[in-house]
């Protein structure tokens, strides 16, 4: 026998919304995403000292304040502008 599909209703829809809506806006007013300028700043050391956390922000982050020593002085800056 096979299960019903249950459709969700607009109601249920809106509050989902609601839902990942403000969990985004709170991540957001946590900590904004790097600026372009920013990624550009990084993005050679972050493939030659955290490669594999490439599409993982808060582990990229960890492992680039990790590295700040070794880092280019525009990579330093940066980390260092956003608490590491």
């Amino acid at each position: 026998m096979k299960k019903p599909v249950r459709k969700s209703t607009p109601a249920a829809t809106a509050l989902a919304s609601l839902i990942f809506l403000l969990a985004g806006s709170t991540l957001a007013s946590a900590q904004s995403g790097p600026t372009r300028e920013e990624q550009m700043a990084c993005r050679s050391d972050a493939g030659k000292f955290c490669a594999e956390h490439i599409g993982k922000p808060p582990q990229m982050n960890a492992c680039l304040r990790d590295h700040k020593t070794k880092l280019s002085d525009p990579c330093r800056k940066v980390v260092e502008s956003r608490g590491g």
